[in-house]
This record gives C-alpha cells, structure tokens and sequence, in this order.
C-alpha cells in the first residue's frame, strides 16, 4: 500500500500529488509497530524521573527519541514509506544518546550507561537503522 501526499505549489509551480512507495524488504513483524509505540510511551516516566532531578537536556532528548519511536510505530502500522525517515532519525537519536551517556557517566553510573546502551539503545538503534534501510 502506497502512500499520498499532496505538495503545495508556490510561484511558477503547480500543487501536485507524490506517491511514497510501500514498505517493501521489510520483514512481516506484525507486532513491530505496537512494540516501537510502547517503547516511545515507556520513555514517558522516564522522562518525568530525568526532569525532576533537573536534568532538562536528556529529557529533550529523550522526547525526541519517544517522538521517533511513536511516529515510526505509528507510519509501519499504516504501511507508510515515510516511516523510513523516523526509523533513521530515531536510530541516530539512539545512537547520540548511548554514546553521550558512555561519554558522560562516572563509576557506577559508567555500568549503568553500558548496560543501557548494550541492551537497550544500539539494539533498538540497530532496528530502526534496518528499517531505515529496508529498501537495500
């Protein structure tokens, strides 16, 4: 199933109608999509923890992070070709905030943000990279 988008013209442009392909080479996960959205809203506390402590520059972060993982849910729930974009923003989102977490972590919170990152960002980094990617 493709999607449309209609494209607003401007001066000297007509509006016109763009098709974004289907989600072929994407392998038939039908949970994928209800798993990425629960993930995202999972961020949710999380984030409410990081921003009582005053730690308003991760919760940025991470908001962005559950953006991407709700959108991109959300855009392979309905077969959209666009969920290519989130799937790559979000795993580049991952991927900065597992390596800043790395970077910026002291004794036992050094542990902490390895195991984070190894079990829960670059996996699920690496996922939507694929899906980013699906089409190669």
């Amino acid at each position: 199933m493709a999607s449309s988008v209609a494209i607003q013209g401007g001066v000297g442009f007509p509006a016109r109608t763009a098709t974004l392909p289907a989600l072929p080479g994407l392998p038939k996960l039908p949970g994928l999509p209800t798993v990425l959205v629960v993930i995202g809203l999972a961020l949710v506390p999380w984030m409410g923890v990081l921003a009582a402590s005053g730690e308003w520059s991760w919760v940025g972060l991470d908001v962005l992070e559950a953006a991407g993982l709700i959108s991109t849910g959300l855009l392979l729930r309905r077969g959209d070709g666009r969920a290519a974009v989130t799937a790559g923003a979000t795993a580049a989102l991952l991927l900065t905030d597992a390596w800043f977490d790395v970077m910026t972590s002291h004794g036992a919170e050094l542990s902490q943000a390895w195991l984070l990152a190894l079990l829960l960002e670059l996996p699920i980094a690496a996922l939507c990279a694929r899906l980013a990617l699906r089409a190669r």
